[in-house]
């Protein structure tokens, strides 16, 4: 019999605490729990939607992933291997699975630096190639993400926000990866835009079967390019789903409220809206027990002193509320 293929992408209890210091000493007089205790995992050819309120932890959670900061706690797994605590030369290898796709592609680019380069640059760090191979490899890149042969000598500022990003893509599969982070890589387009880049995300997804971490605020862009949708509160997961689980039915109040504030495009429908009270607390701060105790309109007595364990509440759906009953999750 043989062994089942471990997921692209396995993150288990991780966290990332930023200390505070002051004074001469630099003594450590508070903490920003920006990421505390997530857990999922991601198959091959999967997508994954991290959504969440500004300052929630997505980002962070993102670079964790990556290795670009170290975490605090917890375990990551790139198929089936540890790689939290390699040093840089054993990480080494992962770096060509690995790859992102940043919100600003023009910041993420060198200005300096043609097209050409910009995408060669991976192929000359990771492979041993002649010019002439990277070339005709950069061209193929070019073709795959739209953009033409012309524009090989092109700098970054000679393209538009759409091309940029497409270039930032073509860039990312240089060294065909097996997980991409996204991380919010259509907010800064038009809408008409942003429609052309998802769909290009997905035909490569079809293509090269490739993982996705796809961290983004707007939920119709998620939905459409999704397949489990993880819903972040104050640096936890209080909720993951199937999509069409989890868009038709939330199970946790946080994600409901969510879900109601996303505009109906029926004007003869009337949304009934789920407001939440007060403000997002600080990560330096946050709330005992639940962290959305102080703005949930159905929180219990211990709703503020015990910690939600994530419960099965139902086919291919989890959520981490004590409304909810099923039983307790180990990795999702």
């Amino acid at each position: 019999m043989t062994a089942p293929t471990p997921p692209a992408l396995d993150v288990r209890n991780l966290s990332k605490h930023f200390p505070i210091r002051k004074g001469l000493l630099a003594r450590e007089v508070a903490t920003v729990r920006a990421v505390d205790g997530i857990s999922f995992s991601i198959g091959e050819a999967e997508t994954l939607g991290l959504v969440g309120e500004s300052g929630c932890g997505k980002s962070t959670a993102g670079k964790l992933i990556l290795r670009l900061i170290e975490p605090t706690t917890g375990e990551i797994r790139v198929s089936g291997t540890r790689i939290d605590g390699l040093n840089r030369r054993a990480m080494q290898p992962f770096r060509r699975q690995l790859q992102v796709v940043f919100q600003d592609p023009f910041s993420s680019l060198n200005p300096r630096m043609r097209a050409l380069d910009l995408v060669a640059e991976p192929l000359r760090n990771f492979e041993v190639l002649d010019n002439a191979e990277i070339e005709r490899r950069v061209a193929e890149l070019f073709e795959k993400v739209g953009l033409r042969a012309d524009q090989l000598t092109r700098y970054p500022h000679e393209f538009s926000g759409g091309q940029r990003q497409r270039l930032v893509i073509a860039r990312a599969l240089a060294l065909k990866p097996k997980l991409i982070v996204c991380d919010e890589p259509v907010s800064a387009l038009d809408v008409s835009v942003q429609a052309q880049v998802i769909n290009l995300l997905i035909d490569l997804q079809k293509d090269f079967g490739l993982a996705y971490l796809f961290i983004a605020h707007d939920l119709a862009v998620v939905e459409h390019i999704s397949h489990r949708v993880a819903v972040m509160y104050l640096g936890r997961i209080v909720e993951i789903a199937d999509k069409d689980v989890l868009y038709a039915s939330p199970q946790h109040p946080y994600t409901q409220a969510l879900l109601s504030a996303v505009p109906v495009p029926d004007p003869t429908v009337t949304p009934q809206r789920l407001i939440l009270q007060g403000d997002v607390p600080s990560p330096m701060r946050p709330p005992s027990g639940c962290h959305f105790h102080t703005r949930c309109p159905y929180a219990e007595a211990r709703c503020r002193s015990e910690r939600p364990a994530m419960r099965q509440v139902g086919p291919k759906q989890f959520a981490a509320c004590h409304l909810r009953e099923g039983p307790v999750a180990e990795g999702v």
